[in-house]
C-alpha cells in the first residue's frame, strides 16, 4: 500500500501550487497532480504563433501578483521569478491622440486626467496611499473570515468599494477620468452598474501606485515554475500528464485540495449537485500576435505602457460589457491589451514583438470576433494589421479546452457580478471547505477571486491545516 500523504492537490495553477507550498512549508507531505503536460494553469507561457515568440495564453500582467501577501512571504526570486516594470503601468488612449494614464504615482495619473479632475482623483486616492500591504491583507480574502488589520481604512474603503463605478464616476467632470475608472472596473467582466465595481477599479489603481503592473521575465510561466521550485525544496512533488477523474485515481491522503472549477470538484469527489447553482460569467475572446514591430499607437503614452485599454468612454465600455452579459457579442468591444515585449526582450526575436488583446463575449460563444477586435485596435493604432506576422485566436471553446477551469470561456471561474465577487462559489462561512471533510477548494472560484495572486490557495491551505490539526487532536 502507498503511504498516506497529508495532502494531495489537484491542479497545478497558481492557487494549487500556493496551497501546496503553504502546506509543505508546515512540514506536511504534499503531492500535486496536473492533467496537462505543463504546470501553470492560467500562468503558462507558450510559443503560440511562431518559433521564438513566447506568449502568455491567459494572464500576462500581474498587479495583484507583485502585491500578493502570499507571494511576499515566499522567496520566489530564488527560484527565478523577476518582475519587470514598464514606464507606465497602463494607458487609456482617446481618438484625439491623447491618453489618460495609470502611472506609478497618483500625481502622474492625476495630471493626465486634465485640470478639472486632477484634484478629484488625488482626493479619492489620498486616504489609501501607502496602505497597500494592510489593504491587500484585508480585502484579498473572504470578508467575514477574521477581523481586518486596519479597521478604519477597511471601513472607509469599503464604503467606496461597495458602490457601482457608475456612481463613483459622478465625482468626475470629464470623460478621461470616467473612462479610466470604467476600464479598470471592467477587469471584473461584469456590468459597470453592479455593486462592488468601484472596489475593483480602486484596488487596481492603488496596486499600480504601490507596486506597479509588472510582467514576469520570460513569461507568466516563471511564476508557476518558481512556486514549483519552492515546493520541491520543501519536499513536495509535482506530477504532470495525470488527469484525475475520481478520488480513487489518487494516492491516499488526509486532504484533497482542488484547484479546479467547483463543478469539476463535485464530479471528481462525488459530491453530486453541491455546486449546481454556481453561475459562470461572460467569456473572453483572445488573440495573441507575433509582430514585426511595436504597436503604432497614435497616443504617445500607449507606446510606453505595459497594458493598454481600448474603448475610450465609460459609455462604450459599459455597452460592451452589457452586451456580453446578456448574450450578445459586442460589435465595438472593450479591449484589454498587453505588450510585454516592450520591457522583456526574451519574449520575441530581436526587433520583433509580442502583443495580445482580449474582449468580452457571451459564455460559450462560438463566433469569430477577430475583425471586430482588429478594427478597434486600428482606431487607436492605424497600420496595426500591417505589422502582424501571425496570430493565434482563442474563443470560449478554445479557452475552455486549454484550461478546464474556464467553463464556457469564463476566465474568472465563476461570475464576479455584484455580490458574487464576495460570495463564491456559494454562501458559506468558509468557502474553501466542502461537504466532504477531507475535500477542499482552492481555485479562483473562491475569494478573493480572479488573478494570479495565490490568495485563494493561501486561505485554502489554512483551512486544510486547521482541519488536519483538529483531527490529530
Amino acid at each position: 500500500m502507498p503511504r498516506m500523504l497529508d495532502a494531495v492537490v489537484i491542479g497545478a495553477g497558481p492557487n494549487g501550487l500556493t496551497a501546496a507550498v503553504e502546506l509543505a512549508r508546515r512540514g506536511m507531505s504534499v503531492q500535486v497532480f496536473e492533467a496537462k503536460d505543463t504546470i501553470g494553469g492560467g500562468a503558462r507561457t507558450e510559443e503560440l504563433t511562431l518559433p521564438g515568440f513566447r506568449h502568455d495564453p491567459c494572464s500576462a500582467v500581474h498587479p495583484t501578483g507583485v502585491g500578493s501577501p502570499a507571494f511576499a512571504r515566499m522567496p520566489l526570486e530564488r527560484y527565478g521569478l523577476e518582475w519587470l516594470h514598464a514606464d507606465l503601468p497602463m494607458a487609456h488612449p482617446f481618438p484625439d491622440g491623447t491618453a489618460a494614464v495609470l502611472g506609478h504615482t497618483v500625481g502622474e495619473t492625476a495630471m493626465s486626467l486634465g485640470p478639472r479632475d486632477a484634484g478629484a482623483y488625488r482626493r479619492l486616492l489620498a486616504p489609501f496611499i501607502g496602505r497597500w500591504d494592510t489593504m491587500a491583507h484585508d480585502f484579498l480574502r473572504t470578508q467575514w473570515l477574521g477581523l481586518p488589520s486596519d479597521p478604519l481604512t477597511y471601513a472607509r474603503f469599503g464604503l467606496l468599494a461597495a458602490q457601482p463605478v457608475t456612481l463613483l464616476n459622478r465625482r468626475f467632470q470629464d470623460e478621461k477620468a470616467r473612462g479610466l475608472l470604467a476600464g479598470l472596473a471592467a477587469h471584473a467582466i461584469a456590468p459597470l452598474g453592479g455593486l462592488g465595481t468601484s472596489g475593483i477599479a480602486l484596488m487596481f489603481a492603488l496596486a499600480a501606485h504601490a507596486k506597479g503592473w509588472p510582467v514576469a521575465r520570460g513569461g507568466s510561466q516563471a511564476i508557476a515554475d518558481a512556486l514549483a521550485g519552492l515546493l520541491r525544496a520543501h519536499g513536495g512533488a509535482v506530477h504532470t500528464d495525470f488527469e484525475v477523474k475520481r478520488l480513487d485515481d489518487l494516492p491516499p491522503a488526509r486532504a484533497y485540495v482542488f484547484d479546479t472549477s467547483p463543478t469539476a470538484l463535485a464530479r471528481i469527489a462525488g459530491l453530486g449537485n453541491a455546486y449546481r447553482d454556481v453561475t459562470y460569467g461572460p467569456a473572453v475572446f483572445k488573440i495573441d500576435y507575433a509582430m514585426s514591430g511595436p504597436v503604432p499607437w497614435t497616443a504617445e503614452p500607449a507606446r510606453r505602457a505595459g497594458t493598454v485599454h481600448i474603448g475610450p468612454t465609460s459609455g462604450e465600455i459599459g455597452a460592451a460589457l452589457d452586451a456580453a452579459t446578456h448574450g450578445r457579442a459586442p460589435s465595438v468591444p472593450f479591449l484589454i491589451t498587453a505588450q510585454p515585449s516592450l520591457i522583456d526582450r526574451t519574449r520575441a526575436p530581436e526587433g520583433k514583438h509580442t502583443f495580445w488583446a482580449y474582449g468580452h463575449v457571451p459564455n460559450g460563444w462560438e463566433g469569430d470576433a477577430t475583425d471586430a477586435v482588429e478594427r478597434q485596435i486600428e482606431r487607436f493604432a492605424p497600420g496595426f494589421r500591417d505589422l502582424v506576422l501571425a496570430r493565434a485566436v482563442a474563443g470560449p471553446p478554445q479557452l475552455a479546452a486549454r484550461n478546464a477551469n474556464y467553463v464556457g470561456g469564463d476566465t474568472a471561474t465563476g461570475s464576479a457580478a455584484g455580490l458574487r465577487l464576495l460570495i463564491r462559489p456559494k454562501l458559506t462561512r468558509v468557502p474553501y471547505e466542502t461537504a466532504h471533510p477531507a475535500v477542499f477548494l482552492c481555485s479562483q472560484a473562491t475569494p478573493p477571486g480572479p488573478g494570479v495572486h495565490g490568495m485563494s490557495g493561501h486561505y485554502a491551505a489554512k483551512a486544510v491545516w486547521r482541519r488536519l490539526r483538529a483531527n490529530r487532536r
